[in-house]
């Protein structure tokens, strides 16, 4: 076909679109909501894999994660029934100093004892994460300092009573003030306020590997000063009336470092099998059958996450593409109408010397126009889903919100959500929703083109 003929045909079928302006819109809306809908089911998957890939990264691609985990209550040591008893479990130095001495590809090793304590200042309390660590664990949990300093070597060497708040434990205890080289009191101890840090998000739970944390309620110290001060030995002790109980854990995690970088393919391609080694290790040091600690591999998390966006992408653009299907339904339903009411002007058509190919490229023309155009509008609704889903946020915020408690079911719903356009999924829908003006406009352009011209003459 040449230009200027595909012009002529392409005007005709915009002057025969435009001549039923309301009917040519209503078959439009199926190919628009079709393609809006892809693209936006894509966008909200791709915002929600990209942010719990973002939470994986955060715990470092080429990082390894040892947890205690607290067994049964029965494998437990036991002193008197019903009067006390001490649960011994977890992570041990032994462990530690195995790991980080005999397994080469670990360079970096970030133990960390937690402790929920309440922590004072005045008349102004809060229970708060206490945790015992090294200089190291500011950078492995990307914390960003607001005032002040982080813990160093020498706090860890003179088992210093300093303590650095989180941004919402400082705001708690010092409303009013400059917390730095203020006390805040922990136990029987006073700890002199040596930063704060900066506010952020907390990590969601991933999957049943780690559970969620809230960074902005702890208070970091050194660990040997955690592990003398707050308690007896390795015992943290609470008293109950009648009785007493303790807990006996060196350490409630230990994070490795394997090769020198995140972005090192040899140092990731380590990861897996040293975590392997570091698995059987502690199993050996604690017996067979041991179950109180866990190896937690961020990359084998990554890479679950990526095969769960993929298959979550193939899900969502299924079902958004049953609405392009029906748009389909839709241009076949008014085409075939169309063919019907223009009986007698494809009879004009074919007596003044049009072929059949002439009147399918004719009908197919209107019909790619009607699902090209709808797919186009869709495309620019699609480009505003990150903008609606603000608004969404926004009046979730303003109206919706427990005034009470600060939030609600929908506003955390919605709160974490970032919809990402993913640029590969335009040209996608629009391509299928031009391919499904062709596929469901072909039959009612041969059944045009079938029609006997004498017969079309005659028709009323």
């Amino acid at each position: 076909m040449s230009f200027s003929r595909f012009f002529r045909t392409l005007s005709l079928a915009l002057k025969s679109v435009m001549l039923h302006k309301l009917r040519s819109g209503l078959t439009m809306l199926g190919i628009v909501f079709g393609v809006f809908s892809v693209i936006a089911m894509l966008a909200i998957g791709e915002g929600a894999s990209s942010q719990a890939q973002k939470q994986v990264l955060e715990l470092g691609a080429t990082n390894i994660i040892v947890r205690s985990v607290k067994p049964p209550d029965e494998t437990s040591s036991s002193g008197q029934s019903g009067q006390s008893f001490v649960l011994r479990y977890g992570l041990t130095r032994k462990d530690l100093k195995v790991i980080s001495e005999t397994i080469p590809p670990i360079l970096g090793v970030v133990p960390v004892r937690e402790l929920t304590q309440e922590v004072r200042n005045k008349q102004y309390t809060l229970n708060a994460r206490v945790v015992g660590s090294t200089p190291e664990y500011r950078e492995m949990n990307h914390l960003k300092l607001a005032q002040g300093r982080f813990l160093t070597d020498k706090d860890l060497d003179e088992m210093a009573n300093v303590a650095v708040l989180a941004h919402e434990t400082a705001q708690v205890l010092f409303p009013f003030e400059n917390p730095i080289g203020r006390p805040v009191q922990i136990g029987n101890r006073a700890y002199r306020v040596v930063g704060v840090t900066q506010d952020r998000t907390a990590s969601a739970a991933i999957g049943g590997s780690l559970s969620g944390q809230d960074y902005n309620k702890d208070v970091y110290m050194p660990l040997p000063t955690l592990q003398s001060r707050l308690n007896t030995g390795d015992l943290f002790i609470r008293r109950t009336q009648g009785s007493f109980s303790a807990v006996s854990v060196v350490f409630d995690q230990i994070t490795l470092k394997v090769g020198d970088t995140d972005e090192t393919t040899d140092d990731q391609n380590l990861v897996i099998p040293t975590a392997e080694v570091v698995r059987e290790t502690i199993r050996n040091l604690h017996g067979e059958g041991t179950n109180d600690f866990s190896v937690v591999v961020p990359l084998e998390l990554l890479r679950q996450a990526d095969q769960i966006r993929k298959i979550f992408n193939i899900v969502l653009g299924s079902i958004a593409a049953i609405s392009l299907i029906v748009g389909g339904i839709g241009i076949m339903n008014i085409m075939l109408a169309t063919v019907t009411e223009r009986t007698r002007e494809i009879g004009i058509r074919r007596a003044l010397g049009a072929r059949r190919r002439d009147i399918i490229q004719q009908f197919l023309t209107e019909t790619i126009v009607l699902s090209g155009t709808g797919g186009l509008i869709g495309i620019l609704m699609g480009l505003l889903t990150p903008t609606a889903f603000v608004g969404i946020q926004w009046f979730v915020d303003a109206y919706v919100m427990d005034r009470s408690t600060g939030t609600s079911d929908i506003g955390r719903l919605f709160s974490g959500m970032e919809p990402q356009i993913a640029v590969w999924s335009l040209p996608l829908a629009f391509g299928v929703s031009v391919a499904i003006g062709v596929i469901f406009g072909t039959y009612p352009a041969r059944a045009a083109a079938r029609l006997d011209p004498i017969e079309a003459l005659r028709h009323e």
